[in-house]
């Protein structure tokens, strides 16, 4: 087992576990206002320090985990139930007029990023968590798509596809039985990748008011909060700024380690 993979699972757990003991407990309410104990730094108190509200920043920190992993799983759910499917439709239709349509549907889709999508959202329906949700989401669909396809097209010349195919089974059985266990290792490594980027896309929505409105807490909204008073608070922007660095660091470098942990070709490399 990699020291990557260690590290990413240590991180990650950490960032998981504050997310869940949110739920139960927190040093404060997240959002009981506290004016004068308002922008104290870090201390015995309050360990993060406290916002121009006074309220306690470790107590939006564990919250706003909560909601940046919310976002970004359902996003990564939304992507992979429906890009797997059609990237296996396309891998087994290749040539055919439904892989041209699957492939420039997700062509299209790869022209808008997620924030132009989310900005299309909102002006429709309004900001909030569930339309970045749906913004992210709708951008996760052509990757799982595209490296679906790319995964399945490699074994549809394999001789157990060959196989099956002689044994009378059609291209949608082949795809649930053989392909999609096949592929599966590949789609949970980039199943964290795109975790990992779905929780700075959900930080840059909330940055920008597209995201999860207040009083919710969300990273991308605290940074955007901080900037006017970074000079005389820096830890309102430090301390959500990190937990986003720790939270994908952790989430990259898991997935880096399945990589090496479930490639057979990399296990003998290195054996």
């Amino acid at each position: 087992m990699s020291r990557n993979l260690i590290l990413g699972a240590v991180l990650s757990s950490l960032v998981v576990l504050a997310a869940a003991l949110s739920f139960v407990w927190t040093p404060y309410a997240h959002a009981a206002l506290n004016i004068p104990a308002k922008l104290q730094p870090p201390n015995a108190q309050h360990w993060f320090g406290t916002d121009h509200f006074g309220r306690d920043m470790f107590s939006m920190i564990m919250v706003g985990a909560r909601t940046s992993i919310a976002v970004a799983l359902v996003a990564v759910g939304i992507g992979m139930t429906l890009g797997v499917p059609l990237g296996l439709a396309a891998a087994a239709r290749k040539g055919t007029w439904l892989d041209e349509v699957i492939m420039r549907g997700n062509d299209l889709v790869f022209a808008f990023p997620s924030l132009v999508i989310a900005i299309l959202i909102t002006a429709v329906f309004g900001a909030g968590a569930v339309n970045a949700i749906i913004a992210i989401g709708i951008f996760n669909i052509p990757v799982f798509a595209r490296i679906t396809r790319g995964a399945a097209l490699s074994l549809w010349e394999r001789e157990f596809i060959l196989a099956a195919r002689v044994s009378g089974k059609g291209a949608a059985r082949i795809s649930a039985e053989h392909i999609m266990p096949n592929v599966a290792n590949l789609l949970i490594v980039q199943g964290t990748i795109q975790f990992s980027l779905g929780i700075l896309a959900e930080a840059g929505l909330s940055y920008v008011g597209l995201g999860a409105q207040p009083p919710t807490p969300s990273w991308g909204r605290m940074l955007a909060d901080a900037q006017t008073m970074v000079s005389f608070a820096p830890h309102l922007a430090l301390i959500p700024g990190l937990a986003i660095i720790v939270t994908v660091l952790g989430l990259n470098l898991l997935g880096d380690g399945l990589r090496d942990w479930l490639d057979p070709r990399i296990r003998v490399a290195r054996a």
